[in-house]
């Protein structure tokens, strides 16, 4: 039986944790400072004594652990984590009957209750990816529950902590039938390449599903796209499909261009058609306003956090400039795609950047749409940081 903590915390933190709020912060209590075993439970108890809420202990970017449960019968079995997976497949089932999208997000961490892992769906291979040591400790009675609540051919495995100094392992492989990779899966209609078993990423962000096909119907046909921090180039494979004349997909990572190009042909479209540069962004940008091109459609969709040998870019502390050099590439009457997956600001410190961007350029602009994550990436209303993605359609006035 695995070892339960108890923690007694503040009167002033008492009631948010009755009222559903599930993230354990290193804050909470100095216990959790001497507290060197991850896994173990947490029992959260008044100054009283009376019990709160139960969570497990396990250290990643957010917190020291996730609370799971308010009833103190509950740990973390195989049976109740089956209902708990259950309840998450119940929530996505027009995506099940969806014959055109066959990869997406089955369980979602804290927005689906249980803080610290995430599972995807492609075909019927799942992914199951280990926030924390804490959670991954619990991996055995996980995996049983998630074999018992769907049926999937295998269970791949990404570690996001790091273990025995490194974060990514030889094999991702864990339970049932070794697939030979990669694998084509479909989303809206449209085939990826995927690789579960290849480092940290496997071909595609599911979080953008919706945003992608907005950009097919909307705002491809007939225009010039530039797909900047492009991954695979999924943007561009959808705006192909859309109609667009051109895309230029722009990547530093060496493995963008093969990969850029299966998913490109994976669809039918001629890649030698379209561009696919593998350098620094910011070089490109450079070398565009050298050469004067503009775009009628540009995608900024960049890493939180990124380091080259010559720069290191962050979110945070660069998405403006960004934004002030992307403007200078776009036409006017086109439009900027500005997307972030970083949790440390909201939707209004995001147009909050956008403003302040085209400010300095001295453009007005006008908001077209904005979007958040899809269904299957549900978020916790009382944890704001899980509510990450933001992406804003803005079109450039003048």
């Amino acid at each position: 039986m695995t070892e339960t903590v108890e923690i007694k915390i503040d009167h002033r933190l008492v009631k948010q944790y009755y009222e559903g709020y599930q993230h354990i912060p290193k804050s909470l209590s100095p216990v959790l400072e001497d507290l060197k075993t991850e896994g173990v439970y947490l029992d959260l108890m008044t100054p009283e004594g009376v019990f709160i809420a139960r969570g497990y202990h396990g250290h990643q970017n957010k917190g020291y652990g996730w609370v799971f449960t308010r009833d103190a019968s509950v740990y973390l079995t195989t049976d109740w984590l089956r209902q708990l997976f259950s309840d998450a497949i119940g929530k996505r089932q027009k995506l099940f009957r969806d014959e055109g999208t066959t990869a997406f997000r089955l369980f979602n961490g804290e927005g689906d209750g249980l803080g610290g892992i995430s599972i995807d769906l492609y075909n019927d291979c799942a992914l199951v990816q280990w926030y924390s040591l804490g959670i991954y400790e619990h991996r055995a009675n996980i995996l049983d529950a998630l074999e018992a609540a769907y049926p999937v051919k295998a269970i791949y495995q990404k570690k996001r902590f790091r273990e025995g100094g490194k974060y990514i392992e030889a094999d991702d492989f864990v339970r049932g039938e070794r697939v030979e990779f990669p694998i084509m899966v479909k989303e809206n209609g449209v085939w990826f390449n995927v690789d579960l078993n290849d480092g940290p990423m496997t071909g595609i962000f599911l979080d953008q599903r919706e945003v992608r096909e907005r950009i097919r119907e909307q705002y491809s046909q007939g225009k010039t796209m530039l797909n900047a921090f492009s991954y695979t180039g999924a943007f561009s494979v959808y705006a192909a499909l859309g109609g667009a004349d051109k895309t230029t997909s722009v990547d530093l990572a060496k493995r963008s261009l093969p990969m850029t190009i299966a998913q490109f042909s994976a669809n039918g479209i001629d890649f030698e058609a379209q561009d696919i540069r593998v350098m620094d962004v910011f070089n490109y940008f450079d070398y565009a306003l050298k050469h004067a091109l503009t775009y009628d459609l540009v995608v900024l969709d960049p890493p939180s956090f990124a380091r080259s040998k010559k720069r290191v870019f962050s979110v945070q502390k660069d998405y403006v400039a960004l934004l002030e050099q992307a403007l200078q590439l776009t036409k006017s009457g086109g439009v900027i795609v500005a997307s972030t997956n970083y949790s440390g600001f909201d939707m209004k410190k995001f147009k909050q950047f956008i403003k302040r961007a085209f400010h300095n350029q001295q453009a007005t602009y006008k908001i077209l749409e904005t979007y958040s994550q899809p269904e299957d990436f549900p978020y916790d209303e009382t944890f704001k940081e899980s509510h990450y993605l933001k992406v804003v359609f803005i079109q450039k006035l003048s």
